[in-house]
């Protein structure tokens, strides 16, 4: 049983759909990164996928294809990635067991690498 970076919401997985019927250039998909930014430290970056960069990882699941930034790979494991609308902002949300907490205005996090031992027994877990 292989073990996917992240994983999507039907809700996220429909707007990335959305985002890739309405572009008015060829997108493929999305690609999810972290970059330093904000106090806490770390921000989540989502940009258009025309090609697949080199290196990245791949998820593909409910129809859509998410590359994901090799240096942002330990932080996002076991995240799950949806989309939420309410009345005042929509956009993507990000539910990670690696976030250890978040600034006050909600512009960056602070994320810890995972801890592969505890995804390794994780795994064996799931496989029984």
């Amino acid at each position: 049983m292989a073990f996917a970076i992240m994983q999507l919401t039907d809700a996220a997985a429909e707007r990335i759909i959305e985002i890739i019927e309405d572009s008015d250039r060829p997108v493929i998909g999305v690609r999810v990164g972290v970059r330093n930014a904000g106090c806490a430290g770390m921000a989540y970056t989502l940009d258009y996928v025309t090609e697949p960069v080199q290196g990245d990882d791949h998820i593909r699941e409910k129809g859509v294809d998410v590359w994901v930034e090799p240096k942002a790979t330990l932080f996002l494991l076991g995240t799950v990635m949806d989309y939420e609308e309410t009345k005042m902002s929509s956009g993507f949300t990000f539910n990670n067991p690696n976030q250890e907490g978040a600034c006050g205005c909600g512009e960056s996090v602070q994320l810890k690498p995972a801890d592969l031992a505890d995804l390794a027994r994780a795994r064996a877990d799931a496989t029984v």
